[in-house]
């Protein structure tokens, strides 16, 4: 009798006749926009479908030891004329490397070398090959294990040269190279350089000096960019300023200051800031009831669980595509913030 009844609908109405097609077709290009991996709204996928979807591969993460770090010093006003101090902090004896009027594509040039030519960034020496001898004045410190000295590198006189022109420049005031000053230590560390990009104020260009960029150059032959950590002043018993010294300026994601150990993934980037503030992990975005504990990638948003990520192939927070994850650390970094530099 029911059979009859549609049979009769589908013969003499034409607005039945249209819902049924309409929504076989609703349903056919949801199936398939899904099969190619198109974003399709929640309310249209069926149950055996969110069950489909592949999981988010884990990345493997390994902890790394950065034996450099180095700061600003506090002694003595800095400018192209009078020079600049340089607190190098290290775990191993190093040499400390000043290259004054290093020039932009020079330095583009010799990090492009250390990631794709077989012969690697760890001596002064090779470096400076690297920069093709493209600087205007080279000084050289050795610094020792956990030395606290503060250094002053100052350009020639008998160059004459008081500034670097307007902008746009061709030339970085100051580059400084750490390497590893003993052979045996170069095979320790898979960290074998760090390389900072400062700006030293001159008659031209009188802003603050400042570290630019800084980078970490690895025995396989990356590099990665350090980047600043910002965190909440409470989580760390800070009842004043926050305004640390930053190791470079770059998008404002994590980074712990000083030396120490560190996941080599967050050498780009770390742990999402939501994690850090207020010093506990929070709520998934998703599910409302378990913690944070996956980072996303390559967006890098910590704010999934591990019961979640794997239902998702954009991440919630900015619908980028989400190619791997990795399961975000649940303690708080026990050593001092100024003790330690990373990635």
């Amino acid at each position: 009798m029911a059979a009859v009844f549609l049979v009769m609908l589908y013969e003499y109405s034409p607005l039945f006749y249209i819902s049924v097609i309409s929504l076989c077709f609703v349903i056919t290009a949801a199936m398939v926009l899904g099969w190619f991996g198109f974003d399709v709204p929640v309310i249209l996928r069926s149950s055996d479908e969110s069950e489909s979807v592949l999981p988010v591969p884990e990345k493997r993460m390994v902890q790394v030891t950065n034996p450099f770090a180095l700061e600003i010093g506090s002694s003595g006003a800095a400018s192209v004329k009078e020079g600049i101090s340089l607190h190098p902090c290290c775990l191993e004896p190093c040499v400390l490397s000043c290259y004054w009027g290093c020039g932009v594509h020079a330095l583009q040039g010799a990090l492009q070398t250390h990631q794709h030519s077989p012969s690697k960034l760890s001596t002064p020496q090779l470096f400076q090959e690297a920069l093709h001898f493209q600087y205007h004045h080279c000084q050289t410190f050795h610094t020792g294990a956990d030395d606290r000295e503060e250094y002053h590198t100052k350009i020639a006189p008998d160059l004459g040269i008081a500034d670097f022109g307007l902008l746009p420049r061709e030339r970085y005031p100051l580059v400084a190279l750490l390497t590893l000053s003993e052979p045996e230590a170069r095979d320790t560390y898979n960290i074998m350089a760090s390389v900072t990009v400062l700006h030293v104020p001159d008659d031209k260009y009188s802003l603050s000096a400042r570290i630019l960029f800084q980078y970490l150059l690895t025995a396989q032959g990356n590099m990665y960019e350090l980047k600043p950590l910002f965190m909440s002043a409470e989580s760390r018993g800070l009842s004043g300023a926050t305004d640390f010294t930053p190791s470079n300026e770059v998008p404002a994601e994590p980074q712990e200051r000083g030396m120490g150990k560190e996941k080599e993934e967050d050498i780009p980037g770390t742990q999402d800031e939501a994690w850090s503030e207020e010093g506990k992990g929070q709520d998934c975005v998703v599910c409302q009831n378990a913690p944070v504990n996956r980072v996303l990638l390559p967006c890098r948003h910590a704010c999934v669980c591990d019961g979640c990520v794997d239902r998702f192939q954009h991440c919630p927070i900015c619908r980028a595509f989400v190619l791997e994850s990795f399961t975000l650390s649940r303690q708080l970094p026990t050593e001092d913030c100024d003790d330690a530099e990373d990635e």
